[in-house]
């Protein structure tokens, strides 16, 4: 059920997306580069990522896909893959209501698979510019996470009420560079579980549309499945194409 619940809160967000490919409110970027891991598993690994985003009057929305994956000896050693898609419908400029699907399968994690669905209220407490901007938000959700492995109660997942807070603070440093922060925390209702993830990155224009990008990634769950380590640390360098 909560894969449904998961697959169909994406499909609601990613839906003004596919309006994108008929106009010209849309951008989009693709990225490609080395990411260093610490955690669950230590790498050097290849990463690539595809984002898009769509904003008109009332509508703003958002995709990402994003992938890692390292192979030793014909032996694989890391393996994620990581969905996201948000819409904000907007009261005003400043004001919005948004709805959230992710999912995330990292084969290293001690989990299957991740996922929740979750809505809310955030507001655009500061803009200066268009690039210049922090974004605040709170909801509520549900979270439905399978196990590699039956825990210590016997069950394979994890199924409870979440509360979300997050933010992004994106400034713009020059007309050529951005610096990026975001920030989020998942706290179950039920079992008391708090999954947060923190990226900081500040990225550069090289010549055109291409940009160079340097971001650090940490992700804590405070009761990680058995023999899975707390937190996930990367550190990626990486070519940033707009289009």
């Amino acid at each position: 059920m909560g894969i449904r619940y998961s697959i169909l809160a994406a499909a609601v967000a990613v839906a003004p997306l596919a309006q994108a490919e008929t106009d010209d409110n849309w951008k989009g970027e693709a990225e490609l580069g080395v990411l260093i891991t610490s955690g669950n598993t230590d790498e050097t690994i290849i990463n690539g990522r595809l984002g898009l985003a769509h904003e008109v009057e009332r509508w703003r929305s958002k995709g990402e896909l994003s992938s890692k994956y390292s192979e030793t000896e014909d032996e694989t050693t890391a393996e994620e893959y990581r969905a996201s898609a948000e819409t904000n419908y907007k009261f005003d400029e400043r004001q919005y209501w948004f709805l959230r699907g992710a999912y995330e399968d990292d084969r290293f994690s001690g989990y299957d698979f991740e996922s929740s669905v979750t809505t809310g209220y955030g507001n655009r407490v500061w803009q200066v510019g268009e690039r210049s901007f922090l974004d605040l938000s709170a909801g509520a959700g549900y979270r439905y996470n399978k196990l590699d492995t039956v825990n210590a109660e016997g069950e394979d997942t994890e199924k409870e009420a979440i509360a979300r807070l997050a933010g992004q603070f994106d400034y713009a440093l020059s007309d050529s560079s951005l610096f990026r922060q975001k920030l989020s925390s998942e706290i179950g209702l039920d079992d008391n579980n708090t999954i947060t993830e923190s990226e900081t990155s500040l990225q550069a224009n090289v010549v055109g549309n291409l940009s160079m990008k340097a971001a650090y990634r940490i992700k804590h769950v405070s009761d990680p499945p058995a023999g899975s380590e707390s937190t996930d640390k990367e550190f990626s360098l990486s070519l940033l194409y707009g289009f």
